[in-house]
């Protein structure tokens, strides 16, 4: 199963991948390789993990003698992995799309939608920042989201496994205007980092250790993803792509939930760009 995943995600066995533009090949040749690195560990010593330092798309060193991973760990891995492979997919598909807001600062979100009448949304905007300090931001600082982004009242990580996953407990704040409501996410998430583009996945998974918490709706994220790429031309810049794919649960009418999602979206990119103001100021 896992050989047929790799020739699927390195675009082996199929022509369209091989044509395939734009983001998305990038980002599913990245897949493939980590999931060919990860079978290849398997191989070498059962179970193991990246380790610090060595990026998703880089060749593994011949001296590489790898660390055992646990059987729960490579199971978050793989989650992850899968997360984000679905994501990309889903942003490939350029068909059904249609565009639900143009800000006056060039953000489109467009939006269509997926088997089971859901709608996902995709976020496209300019950012002033490279890379690597918005993969500081959303990924390596997770747990301060919380500091700079009104709408999340707590985020903790409760799981490191190796340098590119996390598995994290989420809770919304309670805010004037929002539609939908307090929820708390309980979500795995992978991150893949390149020189140029990072690529972060997410979806919702469930422990039985950390059950739904009292007074919360437990909402499920994904598979949903982010691409950022360094803007051609101008590397202190970046495109950011973003798939929102949420079921917020509860008995909220999809008209409701279709006009919160994508408002959260600017919400979000609104209060990013206010903390990258705030770094450039002070840097």
């Amino acid at each position: 199963m896992l050989s047929a995943v790799v020739k699927l995600c390195c675009g082996i066995s199929y022509p369209h991948l091989r044509s395939m533009a734009g983001l998305q090949r990038p980002a599913v040749a990245v897949i493939g390789q980590e999931i060919t690195h990860l079978q290849r560990w398997r191989q070498i010593h059962h179970h193991t993990r990246m380790p610090t330092g060595l990026k998703c798309n880089e060749p593994i060193p011949e001296d590489f003698n790898p660390v055992p991973l646990k059987e729960d760990q490579l199971f978050y891995v793989q989650q992850g992995q899968e997360a984000m492979r679905k994501a990309v997919s889903m942003l490939e598909d350029k068909d059904g799309w249609k565009i639900e807001i143009t800000e006056s600062n060039g953000d489109v979100i467009s939006s269509k939608v997926i088997p089971g009448a859901r709608k996902v949304f995709k976020l496209e905007a300019v950012l002033e920042a490279n890379v690597d300090e918005l993969y500081d931001l959303l990924f390596v600082g997770v747990e301060e989201m919380q500091k700079w982004n009104p709408s999340i009242q707590h985020i903790k990580v409760l799981k490191h496994v190796g340098p590119e996953t996390i598995v994290t407990h989420e809770v919304s704040a309670e805010t004037a205007g929002n539609l939908i409501g307090q929820r708390d996410f309980l979500s795995v998430r992978h991150s893949c980092k390149q020189k140029s583009c990072i690529y972060l996945g997410g979806a919702a998974i469930q422990l039985e250790s950390f059950p739904p918490q009292a007074g919360f709706v437990r909402a499920e994220n994904g598979p949903t993803c982010i691409i950022i790429q360094a803007l051609e031309g101008d590397p202190r810049k970046s495109s950011f792509t973003w798939l929102l794919n949420m079921d917020v649960k509860g008995w909220l009418p999809k008209s409701i939930v279709n006009q919160a999602l994508p408002r959260a979206q600017l919400d979000f990119t609104r209060h990013l760009r206010r903390r990258l103001t705030v770094s450039t100021a002070l840097g």
